[in-house]
């Protein structure tokens, strides 16, 4: 499956498009077991925040915060389908849905990682003080 640098990507409906810049590829595809991912069952992986952008759409987004309300979910307000979310653990990037991805099924990554999300990195330094 070939990535290319810059990609489209959208929601079910296609009122949210965004363009993803992928200077490496498809780097570190991964599900999360963490309680809202668990039930959203996206695969992500990950890009600066300067590499996305709203092409169309962004008046559809709706924001979705939980737990520390660090992390920004956002989803398509028409289809419901999850596009991209500002990390807790790394503010400075998006993870993006790969199945948003046009022509990519994430069917054909093989097996993906599952990060541990029920013990988050920022709670494991909490506890570590």
């Amino acid at each position: 499956m070939k990535i290319e640098k810059f990609h489209k990507a959208s929601c079910h409906c296609k009122a949210v498009q965004l363009e993803i810049h992928l200077p490496r590829g498809l780097e570190d595809p991964r599900r999360c077991d963490c309680s809202f991912c668990r039930m959203r069952g996206a695969i992500v992986a990950s890009v600066d925040l300067e590499n996305i952008k709203i092409l169309s759409g962004e008046d559809k987004l709706t924001l979705y915060q939980f737990n520390t309300f660090t992390a920004k979910h956002y989803f398509c307000s028409v289809c419901g389908i999850y596009t991209h979310h500002q990390r807790r653990s790394n503010p400075n990037q998006y993870a993006f849905n790969v199945a948003c991805l046009e022509g990519v099924n994430p069917y054909e990554l093989g097996e993906v990682p599952v990060m541990d999300g029920i013990n988050h990195p920022a709670d494991r330094k909490k506890s570590q003080k």
